[in-house]
């Protein structure tokens, strides 16, 4: 060993070990280090600071550690009383281990032995451990190390995006930011031409960030802006019970209603079918479930009549339309209704007076799903719905035609000529946000599952799915369409190539089951003590001393921790250009700046107009959409 290596060593010892129990150690630190303080190649270094590493050298490798504890709570229980070393005791949480040629790898293959030496990890051990992005093509720098500016905080992609990924955090801890900086480093055209990202954006806020890499799908969009299209999820695209789900709802327990509208789904899919052929489908293998257009207003106007409607006796057979008794309109015109604008038809009241030639029954056999066709109905000539059931091009006519297909839809999703695609969901309505997360992600999900030997699939060009707002849909036990899908995505997704994010304010209210399946969180400041322990409870390191430190980071901060990095990483997030920054920001009420400086006066600075119209304030509330439409 040459005299500056036996130097090094000198500085950077800290301590020995006294106790070793699973992948927890207990180690008491030297007298001469007692001040905390050591220096090495002119640096400085605070020693037990929580959360600092160590390493513990074993022959031809070291192995490295978090300290969790310093101090009296250390101490070994068989040692407390006898506290033969006063209040110098640390705990250090074994993580990995590394060899002397700078290769690093998670899990212990070896443990220390009482009075193996403990010592500092300096910063070119550091960069020994973390790398360097122009060596490796599978890691990224999100930021750099919290502390040390000049070592990068790298991640692997490919554990990220494959082994599924969490960020967590507070609100105002910079969460979304921390979402949009990833989002710009993963879709960097010059080092990943072929990176594929979907957005599920709740509140809208991603377009302003990712607009000039993202195309954005939005119930309302801009007309000024060409990145905009408009969001469309044709009915037909969804399995038989995820379309009763957003169409009529609940059915009758019998099972009588949802036998016959599926009958005559199949029917209607059949008869599409037959007229407009798909290619890899036939009249053989075509089912409920399969994604064959079909005419949804021409059903609802057909069961609306057998639920409803009433006929002449003397007429004949009760289930033959000609004989049902209309209502007249002012001109003596029968109220037959319009399927496909959601006008149902008017039947005559029942007229059952003895030998009466217009004697008028109901029809019978009804499906007893009164309420559900009036919903539907309503649902059919609201403008809100018209996502969902008038989907553009995708909307088909009374037999089943439309001007695009389901390989369109799946083009505009995934085949984006940018890398990101952004599906804002915020104009949906609340009542089946869940049901259409679900139905989305189920879309794509089986996309790339049966394409995934393709060029297109999840095998040859992966997907990342980032779930905004996770706790808002995931918080259940699997009773939802779109939890039940997450978990087979988190479980059996990296297989084919589809991996998720899930992004969230309180995680403790995810399901568990899903958030343990994530492979790296950037945990960010977390107050709640019932979301900090999801978090320590879902990582498979022993690191409750490291996300202890959660409710102290700073706005921006992120501890990284699993799979995609080689240690525990207390990393200080690269955020995007304020221009490019999601639009999730406070409104300001009081400029911090004085009048001269500030260009931005705060919301409560300014004096309001003097006759303001509160026309438009109304009009946008009513139409469901924040532009005005007579002013774009």
């Amino acid at each position: 060993m040459s005299m500056r290596s036996e130097s090094l060593n000198a500085a950077t010892a800290i301590g020995s070990v006294q106790d070793v129990s699973g992948t927890s150690v207990s180690v008491t630190l030297r007298a001469d280090r007692f001040s905390g303080l050591s220096f090495v190649d002119g640096q400085g270094y605070r020693i037990g600071q929580i959360g600092s590493f160590v390493k513990i050298p074993i022959g031809y490798m070291d192995l490295f550690g978090i300290v969790s504890q310093v101090g009296a709570s250390a101490v070994p229980e068989s040692l407390a009383k006898e506290l033969p070393n006063g209040l110098r005791w640390m705990t250090v949480q074994l993580i990995g281990e590394g060899y002397r040629t700078g290769r690093f790898q998670r899990g212990i293959s070896q443990y220390p032995t009482i009075d193996d030496e403990v010592h500092l990890v300096s910063e070119a051990d550091l960069r020994v451990i973390y790398g360097k992005s122009d060596r490796q093509n599978h890691l990224v720098r999100v930021g750099h190390i919290a502390g040390s500016e000049s070592i990068d905080a790298l991640v692997d992609i490919n554990k990220l995006v494959t082994r599924h990924s969490a960020v967590v955090g507070t609100t105002g801890s910079g969460k979304s930011t921390t979402v949009a900086g990833l989002l710009n480093v993963l879709s960097n055209e010059e080092r990943f031409p072929s990176s594929r990202i979907v957005v599920l954006d709740l509140h809208g806020e991603y377009a302003k960030a990712l607009g000039d890499r993202a195309t954005v799908f939005r119930i309302n969009p801009d007309p000024r802006n060409p990145n905009e299209q408009r969001l469309c999820i044709p009915f037909w695209a969804l399995s038989f019970d995820e379309m009763l789900r957003v169409t009529f709802g609940a059915l009758s327990t019998d099972g009588k209603a949802r036998n016959v509208i599926l009958e005559r789904v199949l029917a209607a899919k059949a008869a599409s079918l037959a007229t407009s052929p798909i290619r890899g489908l036939t009249a053989e293998n075509l089912s409920a479930d399969s994604p064959v257009p079909f005419s949804l207003h021409k059903l609802w106007h057909e069961l609306y009549g057998l639920d409803f409607a009433t006929y002449y006796n003397s007429k004949g057979s009760p289930a033959d339309p000609a004989t049902w008794a209309y209502e007249l309109d002012a001109n003596h015109n029968e109220i037959a209704g319009n399927a496909e604008a959601g006008h149902p038809p008017r039947f005559r009241k029942v007229k059952n007076v003895k030998d009466d030639p217009e004697k008028i029954n109901y029809v019978p056999d009804g499906l007893n799903i009164r309420a559900q066709l009036e919903a539907l109905g309503s649902k059919l000539r609201v403008s809100r719905y018209d996502f969902l059931l008038r989907a553009g091009d995708w909307h088909p006519d009374a037999e089943g035609i439309v001007t695009k297909g389901l390989a369109d839809l799946m083009k505009a999703w995934l085949g984006s000529p940018k890398p990101i695609t952004i599906l804002d969901l915020s104009g949906i309505p609340s009542s089946m946000t869940n049901d259409i997360i679900g139905n989305v992600l189920r879309v794509l999900y089986d996309g790339l599952f049966w394409a995934r030997n393709l060029s297109e699939g999840g095998r040859e060009r992966p997907l990342l799915i980032v779930m905004e707002e996770a706790h808002a849909y995931l918080n259940d036990n699997f009773d939802s369409a779109a939890s039940l899908i997450t978990q087979r995505i988190v479980k059996e997704g990296r297989k084919y190539g589809i991996g998720a994010m899930i992004v969230s304010q309180r995680p403790s209210e995810i399901n568990a089951t899903i958030l343990s399946q994530c492979g790296t969180f950037f945990a960010m400041r977390l107050s709640n003590g019932s979301d900090r322990s999801q978090v320590t409870g879902a990582l498979s390191d022993n690191l409750e001393g490291l996300t202890n430190m959660l409710p102290i980071l700073r706005t921006g901060e992120a501890i990284i921790l699993g799979e995609a990095v080689g240690l525990p990483m207390r990393t200080m997030i690269q955020a995007p250009p304020k221009g490019r920054r999601p639009d999730s920001q406070d409104p300001v009420i009081c400029d911090e700046l004085s009048p001269d400086e500030s260009m931005t006066p705060g919301g409560w600075n300014i004096k309001p107009l003097e006759a303001p119209s509160y026309d438009p304030f109304v009009e946008t509330w009513l139409q469901q959409n924040p532009i005005p439409s007579n002013n774009p």
